[in-house]
């Protein structure tokens, strides 16, 4: 199944720990093919008391079920050094899965596609650099949800290209 999986942070070497990341997820055996966009600044949605973000997205195929993938992540979050602080406050690394191929599911842990990934422009933008035609599933295509936004919180792109790392 094909995942697109959300990346952000804003401690710490932000860029290094999310690459880190992207690195850990292509040993997993249950990964393959993994893609990352371009990095992204972003003002914070949550508190404004808090640095800047940088975000991107990874994709890849694996056969690992929505909740195994989950647990995989949160595990990495916290090997990484995740402390969550405050709802939608700082964090050194957060990694949600934005969609598992066209899945639609909600669980009291896992709600499929992400339920604000449609809402915010620092998971759409990378979402466009690794798959300018996908379609959230109830959303649409990420151009059209783009189109909807009322505002937006990028500030730029760096200049690296997308690149399969697996």
């Amino acid at each position: 199944m094909q995942v697109f999986v959300g990346l952000g942070s804003n401690l710490g070497d932000s860029e290094q720990v999310l690459r880190q990341a992207c690195f850990e997820m292509m040993q997993w055996s249950s990964v393959r093919n993994l893609q990352v966009s371009n990095w992204y600044r972003s003002r914070p949605q949550g508190p404004q008391d808090q640095p800047d973000y940088v975000n991107g997205a990874c994709c890849f195929e694996t056969h690992l079920a929505p909740e195994a993938l989950l647990s995989a992540l949160q595990a990495l979050e916290l090997d990484l050094g995740k402390v969550k602080r405050r709802h939608w406050g700082e964090r050194l690394v957060d990694l949600d899965i934005i969609c598992y191929g066209q899945l639609s599911m909600k669980t009291a842990d896992l709600t499929l596609p992400h339920p604000m990934a449609a809402k915010r422009d620092f998971v759409l933008v990378p979402l466009l650099d690794l798959a300018p035609d996908l379609v959230l599933p109830g959303y649409g295509t990420i151009e059209a949800c783009l189109a909807k936004l009322p505002d937006t919180f990028l500030y730029a792109s760096d200049t690296s290209d997308s690149k399969v790392m697996a």
